[in-house]
């Protein structure tokens, strides 16, 4: 398939993992691609290997709105166009229970997963209202069900709830605002606990903890025409485990339960 012919994606913490495999398969699939992270050596690598026709790799920290802006005036201006933005930055910061959490954690955590997404979406709209655009948010289950982890929750539910009133808003300017909402998916995020995701495949029922191709199909069939009618639509890519854990294995672990007196 072609479906990225002729367009332009920019794409946050594309450096490994999730963001990676978006990158190769718009690449993949005829579209040029925006690399951003904040490992300079790791973007520019990528980009080299997809080649200056294709790829541009940019040093960006979604924490800073000039960054952001900066990088987005670069794709522009390599490309002449934008025509959708992935935010797929943002994860866990905060690991203490949720009673014990500061105020300035609280802000750190939203900071990185919230708030970068609508820095790249307000950044993106005037560019993308001339293409009639897509963005495509990587948000997680946690911010659908309760899967621990509080306060990544709670950032991962607002990414839903601003894309569907960006979606109400900007659909009749041609703008589509959809998400996906990965279940555990194999990244290097986990290479420092051995043994974890083993543990955690028994409690999907298809069986496995997803990859990040998983992810990068979702995200493409979001962000291409195939999916010119669908907006404001949150889409689930988690194994099954919304339905219910495996009935043949553990639950999964309650990290927000109150510490015992």
């Amino acid at each position: 398939m072609r479906r990225f012919e002729g367009k332009v994606a920019f794409v946050t913490a594309a450096a490994q993992g999730i963001g990676e495999a978006v990158v190769r398969r718009i690449a993949a699939e005829g579209g040029a691609v925006v690399v951003t992270d904040l490992q300079q050596d790791a973007v520019t690598a990528l980009a080299d290997e997809l080649g200056a026709e294709h790829a541009l790799g940019v040093k960006v920290d979604v924490t800073s709105r000039a960054d952001i802006d900066a990088a987005i005036g670069a794709a522009v201006g390599r490309f002449g166009r934008l025509d959708l933005v992935v935010n797929n930055a943002g994860g866990c910061i905060v690991t203490s229970m949720p009673e014990d959490t500061s105020a300035e954690d609280w802000h750190r955590q939203l900071d990185f997963t919230l708030l970068s997404a609508a820095r790249c979406i307000q950044a993106a709209i005037p560019h993308l209202m001339r293409t009639r655009g897509n963005v495509v948010t990587i948000s997680s289950v946690n911010g659908i069900s309760a899967f621990g982890n509080v306060e990544y929750a709670a950032a991962k539910a607002g990414q839903i709830a601003m894309s569907q009133n960006y979606a109400a808003r900007y659909g009749p300017l041609g703008v589509r605002f959809n998400v996906v909402a990965p279940g555990t998916v194999r990244t290097p995020n986990w290479d420092s606990q051995p043994g974890v995701l083993e543990e955690l495949e028994s409690m999907y029922p298809l069986g496995r903890v997803g990859e990040p191709e998983d992810i990068a199909a979702a995200v493409a069939f979001l962000g291409s025409d195939d999916a010119a009618w669908i907006t404001g639509h949150t889409l689930p890519v988690e194994g099954g485990v919304l339905t219910g854990p495996n009935p043949a294995g553990p639950r999964l672990p309650d990290t927000t339960a109150p510490k015992p007196a």
